[in-house]
C-alpha cells in the first residue's frame, strides 16, 4: 500500500518520499515560495482521488478502514491510502468527505478510477455481488 501522511503544505505541492518496508510512505511538501493554492478541501480530495487507480481515505485507528485496506490487499490491489488523522489538513478533508457521503461516516472513503465508490458497506456489497473486481480491472488496479 502507498501511505501518504504528515502533510506539511497547505493545499498545493508535490510529492516526495521514501520507501518503507510496510509500504510507500510519502509526504506532501510545500511548493517553492511557500505559497499554497486556493484549492478547497473537496477539490483537494478529488485531485488526490484522481491521481491513482484506488485511493482510500482512512483513519489509522478505524477498524472498518483496516478491513477495507486488507480486502484490497487480498485482491492484489495496492491502494494509495491517506490517513486523515496524520494529514496536516486531514480534518478539513474529513469534513469534505462527510458532505460527499451525505453527512454519514466519512471514512473509509474509497475512490476507484477517480470516482467515488463509497464506504465500507458499498465496497463490501460490490465485492460480494461480483462487481468490484471488474471495476478494479477497468481502473487499471488489477490485470488478471
Amino acid at each position: 500500500m502507498q501511505y501518504h501522511h504528515h502533510a506539511t503544505e497547505a493545499w498545493g505541492g508535490s510529492y516526495g518520499g521514501d520507501d518503507m518496508s510496510s509500504g510507500r510512505r510519502t509526504s506532501i511538501h510545500m511548493p517553492a515560495g511557500g505559497q499554497s493554492g486556493s484549492i478547497s478541501p473537496l477539490e483537494r480530495v478529488e485531485r488526490l482521488a484522481s491521481e491513482n487507480a484506488v485511493v482510500v481515505f482512512s483513519m489509522s485507528s478505524c477498524c472498518m478502514c483496516h478491513v477495507i485496506k486488507r480486502l484490497f490487499c487480498s485482491l492484489g490491489v495496492n491502494p494509495t491510502v491517506y490517513e486523515l488523522d496524520e494529514e496536516h489538513h486531514g480534518k478539513d478533508m474529513e469534513k469534505a468527505l462527510q458532505r460527499l457521503v451525505g453527512g454519514g461516516q466519512a471514512v473509509p472513503a474509497v475512490f476507484v478510477g477517480g470516482k467515488f465508490l463509497g464506504g465500507m458497506d458499498r465496497v463490501m456489497a460490490s465485492h460480494i455481488n461480483g462487481t468490484l473486481v471488474p471495476l478494479l480491472k477497468e481502473a487499471g488496479a488489477l490485470w488478471l
